[in-house]
């Protein structure tokens, strides 16, 4: 059986409405953050100093050596290359915490203490290292 054909109209509602839901789902349960998402403009990441952040904040679940824990999953692996997870998605599991979608170590609670440039220096450090692993 064929559908009816909708008018642009109609299908620019649909689309708008679908979004509107988006919206509100993904506000649903979490507490603002009023930390800055992402380092100011003119910002350069240093990886350096993202291993002396990476060792502070993130090995305690993901690995020393990047490759994982216990608790939580490693970074050395195609999963985290960035065309799956881009570098937003680092920024955003830290300020934000991530819900359990590709491992089952259980949802990732958002990191308390972390900057926005820290993280930036944590992607140059997690970037350089999946690239000396061969992951691009």
């Amino acid at each position: 059986m064929r559908m009816p054909k909708m008018s642009r109209t109609t299908r620019t509602w649909r689309a708008v409405l679908v979004l509107a839901g988006l919206v509100v789902l993904a506000g649903c349960g979490r507490q603002a953050d009023d930390r800055p998402l992402l380092p100011p403009r003119g910002f350069v990441a240093d990886p350096a100093k993202g291993e002396v952040a990476y060792r502070k904040y993130c090995a305690a679940c993901h690995g020393e050596d990047l490759r994982g824990t216990a608790s939580g999953p490693p970074f050395l692996s195609d999963i985290y290359r960035p065309g799956h997870h881009g570098d937003i998605a680092f920024y955003k599991a830290a300020r934000d915490g991530v819900r359990a979608h590709h491992w089952r170590f259980g949802d990732m609670p958002p990191v308390k203490g972390v900057t926005a440039e820290e993280v930036g220096h944590i992607v140059a450090y997690v970037r350089r290292r999946q690239r000396e692993a061969g992951i691009r």
